[in-house]
């Protein structure tokens, strides 16, 4: 069994399979023949650098042709992809690397030098900005077509990190199982139309685009766009109207800020919209529809288990639910706080890098705390630290780390500040060393400091400084305190 390219080989050769805006205005488009051929010599182009069934390969790239057909070329030739997002600094891709072991990191020129200032122990690609050409697809990759592996369930496809509360980020570890589980999600919550454009604006490297920015698009018989650009509000807009793109996926803060700039337009052609990572204001979800007669439809998944809930496609579902479970999946509340049968979960991981295997014999217990009216269920917030603004899922540790190498800090910690239009924002409380002194001017340093040690959407856009942090008689930060909850 080979999932995605069981995906390729089914579709109409002559349909179009992905549609690549580049940043400048470059626009490509791409068939599911050329997605063939090229996603074939890739993975022989891999081999020929000696990259085996069961090694990974590193990507450090942005949303363009060429981080697909990687991933299609790394999973037809069943190696294990790890994509990373482009902002990491060469203190986390160190991390990533000596956990992973890679055997090829493929990077491009914005990101190549925080690869090497991580010191691989691997061969290094830099790829061009404009490596492949639709109307070439023998050029560059000579080495010729690859075989196609006969995968079972449990091999290993996929490698995405998470973030941890007390330690630093973890590798997870999915199989092939993950890859086929994705019909679940794709078909019960993503829901593009047939034959529409479907775009899902999370950057390589996160769960959710690993799952949607191609394969759910794919899965549904619609194709994708990708955009390698910063988000841009106007221009979100105009790229909505100009490719009469049908289905959308964003994250919450991207539908906020849209809705505070912008009267919405009518956007005839979109026919679907979802979001996920966080809960969507109501008044956000019904300027939305007022504008274009659409429900934005809520989901929750996490890194560890692939999607989980969704609203699914012509659902009726009160403003604010994530929701109900998915198709076959098991789910129930206890005590506030979401857990699932494994056992139930197509895409549930197999192991950690470090080894540890997954609870299959037992509830996995989401921290998650949810709450359920009439059915329907309801995101609360964390029952533990991790951070989550404008999507991301920031571990109050890695930080914490990046602040305690500045020299004016003795000691700090992270925690959540609620924030309107990013549902959280990072605020650092700082105790400093003697012969500093607290100042708006050293606040703003250390946030700058954050941003080149680690990848900058954990910096902290909050510093407060304290004369001493709040502790348990064990030694432990009392960060509930810090957040001003109850002690």
């Amino acid at each position: 069994m080979n999932p995605t390219a069981e995906i390729v080989q089914k579709a109409d050769p002559d349909r179009l399979a992905l549609l690549s805006l580049q940043y400048g205005g470059e626009r490509r488009q791409w068939s599911f023949a050329n997605v063939a051929e090229f996603s074939s010599r890739f993975g022989g182009w891999l081999q020929s650098n000696g990259v085996k069934q069961g090694d990974t390969v590193l990507t450090l790239l942005g949303s363009r042709p060429e981080w697909v057909f990687a991933l299609l070329g790394i999973w037809r030739i069943g190696a294990v992809a790890l994509p990373c997002h482009k902002s990491l600094r060469p203190h986390d891709l160190d991390l990533r690397i000596k956990a992973a072991k890679p055997s090829l990191i493929l990077c491009e020129v914005s990101t190549a030098e925080a690869v090497r200032q991580a010191s691989p122990d691997c061969l290094v690609v830099e790829l061009a900005p404009e490596h492949l050409d639709p109307e070439s697809p023998s050029d560059p990759f000579q080495p010729g077509t690859s075989e196609i592996a006969d995968l079972a369930p449990n091999d290993a496809a996929v490698v995405i990190f998470t973030s941890g509360t007390t330690a630093g980020p973890t590798g997870i570890v999915h199989g092939v199982r993950w890859l086929a589980g994705q019909e679940v999600q794709a078909h019960g919550w993503f829901g593009a139309p047939v034959r529409s454009l479907a775009w899902c604006t999370a950057a390589p490297g996160w769960s959710k685009s690993a799952r949607n920015a191609f394969l759910a698009p794919w899965i549904c018989g619609a194709s994708a766009l990708i955009h390698d650009a910063p988000f841009d509000s106007a221009q979100r807009l105009e790229v909505l109207q100009s490719e009469q793109v049908g289905a959308l996926c964003q994250a919450p803060t991207e539908y906020r800020l849209i809705a505070a700039r912008h009267k919405i337009p009518e956007l005839p052609a979109l026919k679907s919209m979802v979001s996920a990572g966080e809960a969507l204001d109501p008044q956000v979800i019904e300027q939305f529809r007022h504008a274009t007669g659409l429900t934005i439809r809520d989901g929750y998944g996490q890194t560890e288990t692939g999607h989980l809930t969704g609203v699914g496609p012509g659902e009726d579902c009160p403003a604010g639910s994530m929701g109900k479970a998915l198709p076959g999946i098991n789910l129930w509340i206890d005590e506030g706080e979401l857990v699932v049968d494994p056992s139930t979960v197509p895409t549930f991981f197999l192991r950690t890098l470090e080894g540890s295997p997954a609870p299959m014999d037992g509830p996995w217990r989401t921290g998650d705390l949810v709450r359920e009216e009439n059915g329907f269920l309801f995101f609360e917030g964390r029952d533990d630290d991790i951070i989550s603004s404008s999507g991301y899922r920031i571990g109050p540790f890695e930080v914490e780390s990046a602040l305690c190498t500045h020299p004016a800090v003795a000691e700090c910690a992270a925690v959540a500040e609620p924030d309107p239009e990013r549902g959280s924002v990072v605020r650092a409380v700082v105790v400093l060393r003697d012969g500093f002194s607290p100042s708006d001017a050293l606040a703003a340093e250390l946030g700058d400091h954050v941003k080149q040690v680690t990848a900058p959407y954990k910096y902290p856009r909050i510093v407060d400084f304290i004369d001493q942090l709040p502790k348990t008689s064990s030694g432990k930060i009392r960060r509930s305190v810090l957040r001003g909850e109850s002690a």
